[in-house]
């Protein structure tokens, strides 16, 4: 026994004195440990700086359930200690047992007071006390403000633990809604830019060593063991302003119109690039409630209509390009136009029309002939050379391809009917983006979602001659005779053209249901931006492209002129103020 006992000291006098590192490291083991570090999640800005996504630190709450419901030995030795210094004499049995009831009691109150501070329903925390969960954490709340978050660190609640995150903020709520989209409570993006670039955005989440008490809880930090990388910054094409000049004058017609739903882009004619989409419909990012997929998801980008007579312009110049029209040609009407066993027809008789006239009149009839006046092939491919029936390419989740029918398969019907916008479908930012090529002088641009000096992707789809005639035409639209007179800017000359298109139901097409369409250009004389207006099912009276979506876009117009600084080139339509003397 002595030999045994002389081994032991021995021993021990070894590990404390001579090798103490080895009790060291086996203590640190215990209560040394690394954690996570959040990343910072990188901002999303608009074309001038204007934050649209912005991550804000918080504090997450969580407990665990099984240290909740007793008071750990830790505890109570603490208390015993701190009680028995007070007293100057140890406790007895029970004396501890009354304190540990005691501290339980305080436990417990501490708890309400945190459900208080936290605006938690009565007894959500305290129903845990109660529950046979094997759970080992629970979060309380996700993402309070921090100085809730130290109110409740200063209850000092063994079992209740603290996580540093991000909360994503969106100053711009619902004006960017459906661009920007929106993250989960694990700040993770859902829906919009969030969600496409994902990878960008959430950065490398870093990590350090720490120290914890026996409760497990954090009480210093040791090291860092890698710092966290910010996620990048996403610098976006979208003007703020005209986002929310659009967005605001959408909002306006959808409620006078008694629409369904409606949407708006606005594009840069020289580059491509997207300065405004915005949807009716909209939500707020900054909260969750009542949140449907109906009310997010981004109209301009994702869903498609049949374009209707917006899409003229195109055949008029794809026949002038290919010579299968001549500039003076004059087209015989008479208000409608067999087609085999199928009729074509115009609102009204217009007689004799030339092709400024097809235009400004919006005549069916004019362009079937046109139509079957080229070959299939070569139509089909002006129409795919100008995005149709491809997504756009923007990055953008669930972005539509739309539909074009292959050439072998149409008739002359479907020809026909296709010149005038039925038979294909297109999204807001595709009709958009095919417009162009009218404002570019026959260049076609891909269209971007970011801030971009030049578009590398442009293709020459029309001869720039033919493009300015088509454009000059398309001035006569706005004229009082035109169909939409109501589409014009003071100060500045306008091209466009008007669709107002029957939608089709599982019977065929509807003869009370519509989507009023209007896509115009300005100044026509030096483009710089490309409007389309599409609202769906207005039910107030008018259904009508002049008469709808026309005035949103003079309105959009005029004021993204204004912000953008450009010059009138018409200063003959402005209005005069007079001022008294």
């Amino acid at each position: 026994m002595m030999v045994c006992m002389l081994v032991l000291v021995c021993r021990a006098v070894y590990l404390q004195v001579l090798d103490k590192e080895f009790l060291k490291e086996q203590g640190d083991m215990r209560h040394v440990s690394d954690v996570s570090v959040s990343a910072y999640r990188g901002m999303i800005k608009d074309r001038h700086g204007a934050p649209l996504a912005i991550s804000a630190p918080v504090e997450s709450i969580g407990v665990n359930p099984k240290e909740l419901k007793v008071i750990s030995p830790q505890e109570l030795h603490v208390a015993e200690l701190d009680l028995a210094k007070r007293l100057g004499k140890r406790l007895d049995k029970n004396q501890k047992e009354e304190l540990s009831a005691k501290l339980l009691k305080e436990k417990v109150q501490k708890i309400k007071q945190m459900e208080v501070i936290l605006a938690l329903p009565n007894d959500k925390i305290s129903s845990l006390l109660n529950e046979d969960t094997k759970r080992q954490f629970v979060y309380v709340v996700r993402k309070v403000n921090p100085q809730l978050g130290d109110q409740v660190k200063t209850l000092k609640i063994a079992g209740v633990y603290f996580e540093r995150e991000f909360k994503r903020f969106y100053p711009a709520g619902e004006v960017s809604a459906h661009v920007v989209g929106f993250t989960d409570a694990d700040d993770v993006g859902q829906t919009g830019l969030e969600a496409a670039f994902e990878k960008q955005l959430k950065g490398i989440p870093g990590s350090k060593r720490v120290i914890r008490d026996g409760l497990r809880r954090v009480i210093g930090d040791v090291e860092n063991i890698k710092d966290p990388v910010a996620g990048k910054t996403l610098e976006l094409s979208i003007d703020q302003r005209i986002q929310y000049l659009a967005y605001r004058e959408l909002q306006l017609a959808v409620a006078a119109n008694k629409a369904k739903s409606a949407s708006l882009v606005v594009l840069d004619a020289k580059n491509g690039e997207i300065l405004a989409a915005v949807n009716q419909p909209t939500f707020n990012p900054n909260t969750r409630k009542n949140l449907k997929e109906s009310l997010y998801r981004n109209r301009a980008m994702t869903d498609v209509f049949e374009p209707g007579s917006t899409i003229k312009p195109f055949v008029v110049a794809a026949g002038l390009d290919g010579g299968y029209v001549r500039p003076n040609q004059v087209f015989e009407t008479h208000g409608f136009y067999a087609i085999g066993r199928h009729t074509v027809k115009d609102v009204h008789n217009y007689g004799s029309l030339d092709l400024t006239g097809v235009l400004k009149k919006s005549s069916n009839v004019a362009v079937s002939q046109m139509a079957l006046a080229m070959p299939p092939k070569y139509f089909w491919e002006i129409y795919k050379s100008l995005g149709f029936g491809t997504a756009p390419g923007t990055g953008f989740p669930g972005e539509a391809n739309g539909t074009l029918s292959d050439y072998h398969r149409w008739k002359d019907f479907d020809r026909a009917v296709l010149s005038f916008g039925y038979g294909l479908s297109a999204s807001a930012l595709q009709v958009a983006r095919a417009y162009t090529a009218l404002a570019d002088d026959g260049i076609l641009h891909s269209v971007s979602l970011f801030k971009r000096d030049e578009d590398t992707d442009a293709r020459r789809v029309f001869s720039a001659n033919t493009a300015k005639s088509v454009r000059a035409m398309m001035e006569t639209v706005i004229s009082k005779d035109g169909t939409a007179y109501e589409a014009r800017v003071d100060g500045y000359s306008v091209a466009g053209k008007t669709g107002t298109v029957k939608k089709a139901g599982a019977g065929g097409y509807s003869s009370n249901s519509y989507f009023a369409v209007f896509a115009g250009i300005a100044p026509a004389r030096d483009p710089r931006l490309i409007i389309v207006v599409m609202i769906d099912e207005p039910s107030a009276g008018q259904y009508y492209g002049g008469l709808v979506s026309a005035p949103v876009f003079s309105k959009v117009m005029a004021g993204a002129l204004r912000v953008l600084g450009i010059a009138p080139d018409q200063k003959e339509t402005m209005p005069i103020l007079l001022t008294r003397q």
